[in-house]
């Protein structure tokens, strides 16, 4: 959902063009310095209701580098005050995701902190010490209505003309104290609303500037958007424990999703309530497809840990995640081809660069990246690399013929070819298994284009022998006394030793096989051309 559509639910058809340009995806010079000059606090604050997805990841790394670019703090707080949706195991799953990602928060349920505790549900009493105080001042107020009636409210709100998105009547506002006495000695289940202003209070958001978001109301059944604070379970909603928890932990910077600028003005009218200043919004464009749909939270292929057991490397992940919104400066991206660390997001991060067009999520860059990444830690790391491979291949193919050695090096030799870790097996099959002519869609390829008795003659000048040292001779060599070029010799080699897969060279090829199963293939290919004959 765009920030448009946003202001329509609230503004009915008013045309936005003119007041959220969208800016283009390349970083140019801002027009308006908005990134802080001091240390900020920013905070992640997920629901523990589902695994962390790629949206949420990226609203955690803005958070995170905001903080460390300037010298400040990031901090993890839990939001599980709807414990009806709360989901197993996911409180554990954000933990890890982060972790993953190596992004670690100075202060939060793990790692304790002075504003603690930072897990909702252990923040009740402060909840109600706070809602108490609006209550004294009147600016909230109980409501006993029961749900018949809210819902009746709501449907005849939905049938004016124009319709309201405000449907509240202010019933309750007009208790008197001793009916209020009598509700709450009688049991009465309640909840408590905040009495809204006339009008909602203009917002100012870095990236997107003023808005002014009102609900859409009817001049002639006047209703009211007063919202819930607290439930009738006595657990706050989340925009009340949300502004209470960001003034006491003192958050600076409030970065999140376009879909939260309808609350808001909600949360701004909470702050004017206590007489509290905000923080600064920002809020980013929503991710979306390649065809322009809402990314899905509830597939499960946007996990972070659904990619990380896909091959995901989290430096690829990272990289990926933080261009979606922020686009490094022009010099930087074009001598790095954007692929930065960690640490050098943290250097150059900057407000001034955040983009507002959704961001659409196309995976080949992920791959890109991924592979990228994958080939940095061959070179760097290939004892780690190779401790993640080697019992994927022992799996498949045995111990005997994956062994640590043959599987480390064909990491050395070849692994530039590889996107994830989990291709190894089927890329490189032709390394543990001799190719099964007959069956091999390559091999059938190669014979129906190439004369069989030509290739029968070249496989025929290497039977008495080649290894890695002298391949390249022999290749030139048999091109000289057979009169034909080159390639039809390496393309006819790669059919007997590989099945006709392309891959790796046949000096390498013939080095990891060894010269006793190079000479094996070799005859094997042979006795099949001959019998074709």
């Amino acid at each position: 959902m765009s920030v448009k559509t946003l202001y329509r639910r609230f503004h009915g058809t008013l045309n936005l063009s003119s007041i959220l340009p969208k800016k283009s995806l390349v970083s140019k010079k801002p027009s308006r310095d908005i990134h802080p000059k001091l240390p900020v606090r920013t905070r992640f604050a997920p629901s523990p209701t589902g695994m962390l997805h790629m949206g949420s990841l990226r609203t955690a790394l803005y958070n995170y580098l905001l903080a460390k670019n300037t010298g400040g703090q990031f901090i993890l707080r839990l939001e599980d005050t709807d414990q009806s949706r709360l989901v197993q195991g996911a409180e554990e799953n954000i933990y890890d995701s982060l972790q993953w990602c190596h992004l670690h928060h100075d202060e939060g349920p793990l790692v304790g902190g002075p504003f603690g505790p930072y897990r909702q549900s252990e923040r009740t009493e402060i909840y109600r010490s706070y809602i108490g105080t609006l209550l004294k001042s009147g600016h909230a107020y109980r409501c006993f209505c029961r749900k018949e009636r809210l819902e009746d409210l709501r449907e005849s709100a939905r049938k004016l003309q124009p319709p309201t998105t405000a449907s509240y009547d202010r019933h309750c506002a007009h208790l008197s104290p001793d009916e209020i006495k009598q509700n709450l000695d009688n049991g009465v289940a309640y909840t408590v609303r905040l009495r809204a202003p006339e009008k909602y209070p203009i917002i100012q958001d870095l990236l997107h500037g003023t808005l002014d978001i009102q609900p859409q109301v009817n001049a002639n059944d006047v209703r009211y958007d007063d919202p819930i604070l607290v439930k009738s379970d006595n657990l706050p909603t989340y925009h009340f424990a949300n502004v209470v928890d960001d003034h006491l932990m003192k958050i600076t910077h409030v970065i999140r999703g376009e879909e939260w600028l309808p609350s808001t003005q909600k949360h701004l009218a909470i702050y004017n309530a206590f007489g509290w200043s905000p923080p600064q919004f920002i809020h980013i464009p929503l991710l979306t497809t390649t065809e322009d749909k809402k990314l899905s939270k509830r597939k499960g292929d946007s996990s972070v840990m659904n990619l990380r057991g896909r091959g995901i490397l989290p430096e690829a992940l990272v990289n990926f995640s933080v261009l979606f919104g922020w686009s490094p400066p022009r010099d930087l991206a074009a001598a790095s081809h954007e692929c930065l660390s960690l640490e050098q997001f943290e250097q150059v991060f900057n407000l001034n660069y955040l983009t507002k067009g959704n961001a659409k999520v196309d995976e080949k860059k992920l791959w890109f990246f991924n592979k990228h990444y994958l080939q940095l830690q061959i070179e760097s790391q290939l004892p780690q690399v190779a401790e993640q491979v080697i019992p994927l291949a022992q799996a498949k193919y045995g111990s005997n013929l994956a062994t640590a050695e043959k599987v480390t090096t064909i990491l050395q030799k070849c692994g530039k070819a590889l996107t994830t870790v989990h291709e190894f097996n089927d890329m490189f099959s032709y390394f543990f298994e001799r190719p099964n002519y007959d069956h091999i869609a390559s091999v059938q390829e190669y014979l129906a284009t190439h004369d069989s008795q030509q290739a029968l003659c070249i496989l025929r000048e290497f039977q008495n022998g080649i290894n890695a040292t002298d391949a390249e001779r022999l290749i030139k060599q048999t091109a000289g006394s057979l009169d034909i070029a080159k390639r039809p010799i390496f393309e006819c080699l790669r059919f007997a030793l590989a099945g006709s897969k392309s891959g790796a060279k046949i000096p390498v090829l013939v080095d990891v096989l060894g010269l006793e199963e190079t000479h094996k293939r070799l005859d094997g290919a042979c006795k099949y051309l001959e019998d074709r004959i």
